[in-house]
């Protein structure tokens, strides 16, 4: 018992204070995620919307992720990542103040989108602000610790969101933005409110775009939109297909979707910094083909035991690859570019929610469900591949980060 706490309290040292920091506004963020988990339900409940203009509505929320991750990448260099985060924060709080007061179709969508633009923007700030805080030893491990701080938080603010639209909807929309305003307050208190950054960026590298603009950059996006693709099915296909296929109840679908959280939460700090002197994308390259083993291992079983397996390798390969994907990426810009690339980062993951649905549902009602789980365990090889053979392009440019922190 005393080397598995060392191992966990190697695990978490040596942290900057900036990244627990970030982390705590993300727990408080998260831990009030209660509108979008809800909305459709709201949508045809509360207002009497037809499944058609939900989606439709829904639908929105998505396509303003991707103008929001652009945009919050472009402010960050600009403002600095935690002015853009509190900004973000706050937009986010008054739009959903103002959600159920938007009852009419076209003000609801007018307020969903924008609501989904300003609260995208807080993605791209927050990695950005890890990165530029850790230094490239333990940035993996600063970007795991934001990951884990977001899962405790998701684990906390949809159940207490049933609870609460049980009561009354409106409480959904007060409590959201409660803590998006209070995560907003948390960085105020640490870092101030300060209206220009100290500095422009302290995250180092060669000057000028090219280093977020090469081709080796842009074939990682393009893999990080194929991993996408696939663990985004997750919110799709997979709880339809153990529902209507395997004939799961959605309790046990719940407890199976928790394993997920329970392990990232548990394991995946010590699995990084065991992992820390291995190159970030060659590990990467292993996660990415379990993620895809796991969903393909569907195709071979049925019933409630062997998806808890399935959900035990494709989380092992998401803990595996996560982690060191963001880092890769958070290590590509040059001063004055790390809120640019981790824009284009986090787009790359906003279009694959965006269109891994509608590929997946497709695929699915066509040619039925052990035909989606092969072809996603056909593309792991690929996409193990292609970030293995990225490795040596995009593994030398972790540059040391300076004490501060831009914003």
């Amino acid at each position: 018992m005393r080397r598995l706490l060392n191992a966990y309290r190697r695990a978490f040292a040596g942290l900057p204070r900036t990244v627990w920091a970030l982390a705590a506004a993300g727990l408080v963020n998260r831990s009030g995620s209660m509108v979008l988990p809800f909305l459709s339900l709201y949508l045809t409940t509360q207002l009497g919307f037809s499944p058609s203009t939900t989606g439709w509505v829904v639908g929105l929320y998505g396509t303003g992720s991707v103008g929001g991750s652009l945009l919050g990448g472009w402010l960050v260099d600009r403002l600095g990542a935690v002015r853009v985060q509190q900004m973000s924060l706050l937009g986010n709080a008054l739009g959903f103040f103002l959600l159920p007061l938007a009852r009419q179709r076209w003000s609801l969508a007018i307020v969903v989108l924008a609501t989904s633009v300003v609260g995208e923007m807080l993605r791209p700030a927050m990695m950005s602000g890890a990165a530029q805080a850790a230094a490239p030893p333990v940035r993996a491990r600063a970007m795991a610790l934001i990951r884990l701080a977001h899962n405790l938080g998701f684990a906390v603010g949809p159940a207490v969101g049933g609870v609460l639209a049980t009561i009354n909807y409106h409480w959904l929309f007060i409590a959201d933005g409660g803590t998006c305003a209070a995560a907003a307050m948390l960085l105020g208190a640490v870092f101030g409110w300060r209206t220009r950054p100290a500095a422009v960026d302290h995250h180092g590298g060669p000057p000028g775009p090219a280093s977020w603009r090469r081709p080796a950059f842009a074939a990682f996006l393009a893999a990080v939109f194929a991993l996408g693709m696939v663990f985004f099915q997750i919110f799709a296909t997979l709880p339809l297909y153990w529902r209507h296929a395997w004939g799961l109840a959605e309790s046990r679908i719940g407890l199976l979707l928790g394993i997920n959280g329970v392990l990232i939460v548990s394991v995946e700090m010590l699995l990084v910094h065991r992992l820390e002197r291995h190159p970030p994308l060659r590990v990467a390259a292993v996660g990415s083909l379990l993620v895809c083993l796991g969903f393909a291992l569907m195709a071979v079983g049925r019933g409630a035991l062997w998806a808890a397996v399935t959900v035990l390798v494709w989380t092992i390969g998401e803990m595996l690859a996560m982690p060191q994907i963001n880092a890769v990426a958070a290590s590509q810009g040059g001063p004055g570019e790390s809120g640019r690339t981790m824009g284009a980062f986090t787009l790359a993951f906003s279009l694959a929610f965006v269109v891994a649905p509608l590929t997946g549902m497709a695929v699915y009602q066509h040619w039925g469900g052990t035909a989606l789980w092969l072809g996603i365990g056909a593309l792991g090889p690929l996409l193990a591949t292609t970030l293995w053979l990225l490795a040596p392009h995009l593994g030398g440019h972790d540059h040391a980060a300076a004490p501060g922190l831009s914003g």
